[in-house]
């Protein structure tokens, strides 16, 4: 007997939660809550707290708008769209870039598992948190998450061109902060 897939059981909970079960959308929170943290923290400049209340955002308002999530695509990635749509809207509306006065908090898995040691894993983080919100949020999901330019494009709205600007521009204001070019 095979096991259902996560995307047939998210569609068992949402399809409950949509019915009023806040014990299906508990544990739709618990399942999918620490990536979207991970997501909305890199993208909140490694803010913890601001990162925390992007994510209880995202999930109160995906709780308000489950009745219209029709599983076009899987719940995670509908998800997704509505913490990244949040995180940007959140930094468009205090209207500076994010800087952090801890970058050194231990949570970039990725930074850790490429080999940098903490003295580079904070510089890193640092670079990331100062990058502008669009090429950061980019950087972050295609990078970082491993999001194609497609699905950037369709959660962003932006054209898959666009996209792959800013990735482009992301990483060339990463390697002027980080001096790379003075290393090799």
């Amino acid at each position: 007997m095979s096991l259902p897939s996560s995307d047939d059981a998210d569609a068992a909970l949402v399809a409950a939660a949509t019915r009023g079960s806040v014990a299906a959308f508990e544990t739709l929170y618990r399942r999918h809550a620490p990536r979207v943290f991970g997501v909305l923290l890199r993208l909140a400049g490694y803010d913890r707290a601001r990162a925390e209340d992007l994510t209880q955002d995202a999930f109160l308002q995906a709780w308000r708008a489950l009745s219209g999530f029709r599983g076009g695509s899987a719940f995670g990635t509908w998800l997704y769209r509505i913490a990244v749509n949040g995180a940007l809207a959140s930094v468009r509306a205090t209207g500076h870039r994010i800087t952090t006065s801890s970058a050194d908090d231990g949570v970039d898995d990725a930074a850790a598992d490429a080999g940098f040691c903490p003295v580079e894993r904070s510089e890193l983080q640092r670079a990331v948190a100062n990058l502008p919100p669009r090429a950061r949020s980019v950087l972050v999901l295609h990078d970082i998450e491993g999001w194609t330019h497609a699905e950037i494009a369709r959660a962003l709205d932006l054209a898959p061109g666009s996209c792959k600007a800013h990735l482009h521009r992301a990483r060339a204001l990463l390697r002027a902060q980080l001096h790379l070019e003075d290393r090799a």
